[in-house]
């Protein structure tokens, strides 16, 4: 069959494909109209063999990098990889949430299927590597999960600010839909007390500062970033910190509270976000000088305010996105996170939902499609996407588990859906799996191909 040349849709490259693009329908929740997308999958690609020569964390174990002993970023020729402990070439991929759930069904599963919970981490490591991934996400069972007999590179998420909020009260700060929320969207950037909160519980991680297996540190989750933070400090009481900090910035730059412009709140903005970063990378460096930063893992919006990833690139290794609603990855905003920031980004949440599982579907802001083939193609769609752009360093499909229907007084969207790899009674989704160990597998192949195409 001879080669066609065919538009990469996810990288915007063009590369020598088999056949035709498939399209799937897709839609942004239940009830809505759904609409044809196209995936580019490896059906499209040329082969690409099955990586070999991996080391015990899954990189590229030569040529070798220098070796540390523990992860560290490095550009080499133009892309951003990631080094493990061995000095291997390395691209996370993990799942987040890897966790029991802990509904009395949940329970009663487990105890059937594996026993105990060491049973349970026994063989959720192994279905991981089984399937391509090499590690996990946030909110995952670090201990348990560790004390298997193949360990994954794991994350920490740390929540400095989401933990120094619930020291205010409830009237300040309170448990919203998968995030902290915060009184007039005011985290307590300058809160005199949040410093030493800070280095206060940061205390807590030399216990895993020798860990080779940590990969590093989220500071937070999906903290409320925007150029609206000028005037929402600016509204809080006269006493509190926040107004202060705002009265005295535009005071120190001589701007006029009923002249700001846009520039004038990008700038604070930025001023806002590196007293953060500067803040939580200090508490946990100082603790830990061996483990990665690896971002506050910026959501919705966020995503496109320039200010926040030029202060992220100060004190951070590794820039962390949650990142939705977008179908095929963005070649432009990616290379712009890339280009402001100076640093590689790490996808911490995206999925997509299936009809075929039976749950209402109506939580969580992944995409809908019909089966759990549909979310194997949209799998490799992504994943090729984000793989085209030599400043992505891995991601984490969120999640493990589907969501519980039986659980009670859980975020609100996680009621509901269809995220996991598996139901929420352990049963995998193979279709979806399998799409996903034949991408995960060849991922360094794939960089090859992709990069040879770029030039």
């Amino acid at each position: 069959m001879k080669f066609r040349c065919l538009l990469l849709l996810c990288s915007g490259l063009f590369v020598p494909a088999l056949q035709a693009e498939q399209k799937i329908e897709v839609a942004k929740k239940p009830g809505e109209k759904f609409t044809l997308q196209s995936v580019t999958t490896l059906a499209d690609l040329p082969p690409v063999q099955v990586d070999q020569g991996l080391n015990v964390y899954g990189g590229v174990a030569e040529p070798k990098q220098k070796a540390t002993g523990f992860f560290r970023a490095e550009k080499i020729n133009g892309r951003w990889w990631i080094i493990d402990p061995q000095g291997g070439r390395f691209i996370h991929r993990g799942v987040a949430s890897v966790n029991p759930l802990t509904t009395d069904g949940a329970k009663a599963s487990l105890a059937k299927l594996f026993k105990d919970r060491a049973g349970w981490a026994e063989a959720t490591t192994k279905q991981l590597w089984d399937a391509g991934f090499n590690g996990t996400g946030s909110w995952s069972d670090d201990e348990n999960l560790g004390k298997a007999s193949r360990k994954v590179v794991y994350t920490k998420l740390v929540s400095l600010m989401a933990g120094f909020a619930k020291t205010r009260g409830k009237e300040f700060a309170w448990m919203g839909r998968g995030h902290m929320d915060y009184l007039g969207d005011c985290p307590f950037i300058f809160d005199p007390g949040f410093k030493e909160y800070s280095r206060t519980a940061c205390k807590a991680l030399v216990a895993s500062k020798d860990d080779p297996w940590l990969l590093g540190y989220y500071t937070d989750n999906e903290m409320p970033w925007s150029p609206k933070m000028l005037e929402r400090y600016l509204a809080l009481k006269e006493d509190e910190p926040g107004r202060r900090a705002a009265e005295a910035w535009l005071k120190d730059n001589k701007i006029s509270k009923d002249r700001i412009t846009d520039a004038h709140r990008d700038a604070f903005l930025q001023f806002a976000a590196e007293r953060y970063f500067e803040i939580v990378s200090s508490a946990i460096r100082e603790a830990d000088p061996n483990h990665m930063i690896l971002g506050a893992r910026f959501h919705d919006s966020v995503i496109n305010f320039d200010p926040i990833f030029v202060a992220a690139g100060k004190y951070c290794d590794i820039v962390s996105v949650n990142y939705y609603r977008a179908w095929t990855p963005r070649p432009a905003q990616m290379s712009g996170w890339l280009e402001k920031s100076g640093k590689p980004f790490l996808i911490t949440e995206w999925y997509a939902k299936g009809e075929d599982s039976g749950m209402a579907n109506t939580g969580g802001a992944g995409w809908l499609v019909h089966t759990q083939k549909d979310r194997g193609l949209y799998y490799q769609h992504f994943a090729l996407g984000l793989l085209a752009n030599p400043g992505c360093v891995g991601w984490h499909w969120f999640r493990y588990a589907d969501n519980d229907p039986e659980a009670k007084g859980v975020d609100p969207s996680n009621l509901d859906s269809n995220k996991g790899i598996v139901t929420c009674r352990y049963v995998p989704y193979v279709p979806l799996i399998d799409a996903m160990r034949e991408l995960n597998q060849r991922t360094y192949g794939l960089i090859e191909l992709l990069d040879k195409s770029a030039k």
